[in-house]
């Protein structure tokens, strides 16, 4: 299906109000470490347990080029005690808190594409993991913002802001919406493990909101054509999260390791950057452009070394701060919305003309992009 006419007319980002740094993440793991290792100095002395490594901050910036993380709730995460943010229940009359964070993007984006809740048929909430099944956290936005038409959610881990981008895109191509909102509420620190010391520190919370329309009903001052789009998933195991509905059926602990974001991250270092890069060049050659046209690289944000190689191995320098801006530093890894975040704080100074590319990739393995060009 061509996408010839469709654009991205508008973004919005919601930024939480909490900071946790690098500092403060690893002297509440440490606390957290240590009296573990106390506790268990005879089993892991038997070689039955083993002791839990300590952490730092040039530890974790080295590691993955985090300074900082924005959160929803900070309450609860630093409490050795506890070590995940403490999050009230809501009643089921009251909004999400997913479907909140969503609204608040979703308002930006749409102010952004001089767009009212009338000119959206559809709503597609796309994260790497929504805070309960059903009803969709999609149709509780479409209510909140008096959208008329239909919503729904995708779960595609780290590429699920990019294949939603593409659903919407396909929709505007076919005539079965004038106008879809796309939301990623990233509300990723519930399922992080803050007692394991190679994960602490990956995750922060955030919410992106783009809207896709045609170029014939854009109005708004930074719009940008979808000139090729692309998405690929090979199933691996080297990253995942197994939370999930049948917990109870398999008489599991919710709360064991097994049952939150892990990864075996060497190899997801050594098969998804190839990957990656070898699907950005086949989107690029799709388009009809070749690599010298790309200005900005609005790449994932999981990890500054993987960026970096990927980055390199394209174009055969590393890239400055304008031609790939990281977020990663402040935001963490964000899930799917990283390269949104990128999108979002670093497309205004782009010219008529000048080319883009969005890329995601991650668990599943998943990997999608978007080329664009600025109109």
């Amino acid at each position: 299906m061509s996408t010839k006419n469709v654009v991205i007319s508008g973004s919005g980002l919601w930024t939480p109000e909490n900071i946790i740094t690098n500092e403060e993440l690893a002297a509440s793991y440490n606390t957290y470490a240590e009296k573990f290792n106390d506790e268990n100095a005879a089993a892991i002395e038997n070689g039955e347990v083993e002791a839990k490594p300590l952490s730092s901050a040039e530890f974790i910036e080295k590691a993955s080029g985090i300074k900082s993380r924005y959160v929803y709730v900070k309450d609860g995460i630093l409490d050795p005690e506890r070590m995940t943010p403490n999050i009230p229940l809501r009643t089921e009359n009251e909004l999400s808190d997913q479907a909140e964070i969503s609204v608040i993007a979703a308002r930006k984006a749409m102010a952004a594409a001089n767009k009212s809740a009338a000119d959206i048929d559809a709503v597609i909430v796309s994260c790497a993991y929504t805070q309960r099944y059903y009803p969709a956290i999609a149709i509780e936005v479409q209510q909140e913002l008096g959208i008329e038409g239909f919503g729904f959610d995708m779960l595609v881990a780290c590429s699920a802001a990019t294949f939603a981008l593409q659903r919407a895109c396909e929709m505007i191509a076919a005539g079965t919406a004038r106008g879809v909102l796309v939301i990623n509420p990233e509300l990723t620190s519930p399922q992080n493990n803050f007692r394991d010391r190679d994960s602490h520190f990956i995750f922060g919370d955030v919410a992106t909101a783009t809207i896709v329309e045609s170029a014939d009903t854009c109005t708004s001052n930074h719009s940008y054509e979808i000139l090729a789009m692309k998405a690929a998933t090979v199933f691996s195991n080297n990253i995942r999260s197994n939370i999930g509905y049948m917990v109870n059926a398999n008489n599991e602990n919710p709360f064991s390791e097994y049952n939150f974001f892990h990864q075996e991250g060497r190899k997801v270092f050594k098969e998804v950057c190839p990957l990656a890069a070898e699907h950005i060049v086949e989107s690029i050659q799709r388009a009809g452009l070749d690599i010298a046209q790309i200005k900005r690289w609005w790449l994932h944000q999981a990890n500054i070394n993987m960026n970096q190689l990927i980055a390199k191995k394209i174009l055969g320098h590393l890239p400055g701060e304008r031609e790939a801006p990281i977020v990663l530093d402040r935001y963490a890894n964000t899930a799917s919305a990283g390269s949104l975040i990128a999108f979002n704080l670093h497309h205004e100074d782009l010219v008529s003309g000048d080319h883009g590319l969005i890329c995601s990739f991650g668990a599943g393995y998943s990997i999608g992009s978007l080329v664009l060009r600025k109109r």
